[in-house]
């Protein structure tokens, strides 16, 4: 094969084709003589060159063909070989450390099961913390001068061909920043390693080709896999097509193939902005091939890497979890389909995880329509679109950080709407009580189902509270003519020394969101949200009045009796009936004043007048010795 000396050319990989019965075939197939070094995804611009190279390979192998790796330095005449300086011609022509000429193509041996067994997120057993010393060893190094001397300084540290992949994993998530321009200029030039070192910038077959190129540098078998992929700006349910979108590897360890993808472990496009942020993904080092299909699908099924091996059609219309699915423990998801239709106008979504985990959706880019609550190993989510058509559903999960992330989405086709459920706006998520609820110290609550119904548009809900914990309750409806501090004045709450009780009167019929706060005594800040229920009433009779406005001084343990209206009728003696801790006197003062007597059964009781009157107070005097009485409670009086 005739090679063109460029003076301006690196060390380069040439596959030279030996077949002396064939020797025309081979010739046909001779590439560019100025291929860039390591991988063929390099051979030319953008995708076109990750199709016409790769193939070409991979025909000669399924037809026969035998190959030979030969590597050449092209130098100016008069400059030293560089290559040369580490390692001999000889050394390097015999292929890796094991002898072997060229990657064997993957096996029997080498499928995984498929669907996933639940074993690994891996595939091959790890221990990560075994990583760790070498992790911050390689994410350190810097480069001096070549690619060779990158390699030699990133394996020094490594003692096994595990290690050493790991080690130029790892520097390359945490060097190499991904090129969101030059991805979406197809005709753009391929990138050599050594651009890549200089400007520490690439893009997929620009990262796949470095990550091949390093490994053979340090002996270890490795292959540039092209293919689809279901990664920046992919469409749930779309199909593909016509040229590859992206590239990645697999890597012979331990007597097997092992796939990973250096472009997505480095960090992450912003869907809105598209610029680039360095976020480590672990989730992509040697993937299990069971999860590592649901978003790459190789141009040969070989390094599916799976028994049975999946179609393109099944990729496309597999249901795609995210890598953060499994990065914060999730295991399953219910509908297995990534399109949903709704059935008499609802569409439900179940998670199993791991542990504990705390979740959220959006439909159409909003937090309504649905009632999310919590399992202990998981959720379930009910979404009610409000109109037929399409809609976008995300979902999206917590895990041990204190960001969501996305982790799952659907596309729901809803051709029916109940416009009898219709939720609140401000019905957050969760719903009901869960283990995330008695995490944060409410307990053993009357009502452990999300949705309450009520006949009368009354009810009482009580839960135990961990000592040190404030309680804060509101209530909320789409009546956009009742304020928010109004609506808190339909909810009447009594603590006493381990629980909490919520009365709660309903203004109208209809569905309500009763909101749960809660707060460290001793902490500053405001109330965290906890869950809220779903209150309910379908009587058109409801019209509850709010209860009285209470003050500070309305103390823990203190229960009224009556009245629980806080708007009085005018022109009525009204009977009073309270239990008071902890004070001297009470009384009722309107126009005049009442004096509340404490009764042989502990509570305090009398009546006032309500005439002449616009406002009723009830008052106490804590401490005998002296005169000032506080308010603990406020009444309206109805207009005469």
């Amino acid at each position: 094969m005739e090679l063109k000396k460029d003076s301006n050319a690196v060390a380069i990989d040439m596959l030279l084709i030996v077949h002396s019965e064939k020797r025309r075939a081979a010739q046909a197939t001779q590439l560019d003589s100025q291929t860039d070094p390591g991988a063929l995804l390099q051979n030319r611009g953008g995708f076109q060159g990750v199709r016409n190279g790769i193939r070409k390979w991979q025909e000669l192998e399924r037809n026969g063909f035998q190959g030979t790796q030969l590597t050449v330095e092209i130098h100016p005449q008069d400059a030293m070989p560089q290559l040369l300086k580490k390692f001999s011609l000889a050394k390097r022509l015999q292929g890796d450390k094991n002898g072997n000429m060229r990657p064997r193509q993957p096996g029997g041996k080498d499928a995984h099961a498929y669907p996933w067994d639940r074993s690994s997120l891996k595939s091959m057993p790890l221990d990560l913390r075994h990583f760790e010393k070498l992790d911050a060893s390689a994410s350190q190094v810097t480069v001096k001068s070549g690619l060779d001397e990158l390699v030699s300084d990133l394996i020094q540290e490594a003692h096994s061909d595990l290690e050493r992949v790991r080690a130029i994993w790892i520097w390359i998530c945490h060097h190499i920043e991904y090129d969101v321009e030059a991805a979406q200029e197809k005709d753009r030039q391929a990138f050599k390693p050594t651009d890549i070192l200089r400007t520490q910038k690439t893009n997929c077959d620009g990262y796949a080709g470095l990550f091949e190129r390093m490994c053979r540098i340090a002996g270890v078998q490795c292959v540039t896999v092209p293919g689809y992929s279901k990664g920046f700006g992919y469409q749930t349910g779309q199909s593909f097509s016509g040229e590859f979108d992206h590239a990645w590897n697999a890597v012979y360890l331990e007597g097997h193939w092992h796939l990973l993808d250096s472009t997505w472990g480095s960090g992450l496009v912003d869907t809105t902005t598209s610029k680039f942020t360095f976020l480590y993904n672990e989730f992509y080092f040697l993937t299990h091939p069971a999860l590592f299909i649901e978003d790459h699908f190789p141009d040969n099924k070989n390094w599916q890497l799976l028994k049975p091996p999946q179609s393109l059609r099944q990729f496309e219309n597999n249901m795609y979890h995210k890598s953060e699915f499994y990065n914060k423990g999730m295991l399953s998801a219910h509908p297995e389909t990534s399109m949903i239709r709704t059935v008499n106008g609802k569409a439900t979504v179940t998670i199993e995880s791991c542990a504990p985990t705390l979740f959220m959706f959006m439909l159409n880019g909003k937090q309504e329509h649905g009632l999310l609550s919590l399992r202990k190993n998981g959720m379930k989510l009910e979404v009610y679109p409000p109109t037929m058509g399409t809609h976008k559903l995300q979902i999206f999960a917590k895990g041990n950080s204190e960001i969501y992330s996305s982790v799952l989405e659907y596309t729901l086709k809803c051709n029916y709407v109940d416009l009898s459920v219709r939720l609140p706006a401000e019905l957050h998520q969760p719903v009901g009580p869960s283990w995330f609820s008695e995490q944060m110290g409410i307990t053993k609550p009357s009502h452990p189902d999300p949705i309450i119904h009520t006949s009368d548009g009354r009810c009482s809900i009580s839960f135990g509270v961990e000592e040190g914990i404030s309680v804060l309750a509101s209530l909320h409806g789409d009546d956009g003519t009742i304020t928010e501090e109004t609506q808190r004045r339909y909810i009447f709450q009594l603590d006493r020394e381990k629980r909490t009780e919520l009365k709660v009167q309903l203004p109208h019929a209809g569905k309500f969101a009763l909101k749960i706060f809660v707060k460290k005594r001793q902490e500053q800040g405001n109330f965290i949200f906890v869950f809220n229920y779903l209150l309910c009433c379908a009587n058109t009779k409801v019209n509850w009045p709010m209860f009285p406005e209470s003050f500070g001084n309305w103390g823990q343990g203190n229960e009224l009796l009556e009245p629980l209206s806080g708007v009085l009728p005018a022109n009525r003696n009204i009977p009073f009936k309270l239990k008071l801790h902890g004070i001297a006197k009470a009384l009722v003062k309107g126009q005049d004043t009442w004096p509340l007597t404490l009764n042989p059964e502990g509570y305090w009781e009398g009546s006032c007048n309500t005439a002449g009157c616009q406002e009723i107070y009830v008052m106490v005097l804590e401490n005998a010795n002296h005169n000032f009485y506080s308010y603990i409670l406020k009444y309206k009086v109805n207009d005469q």
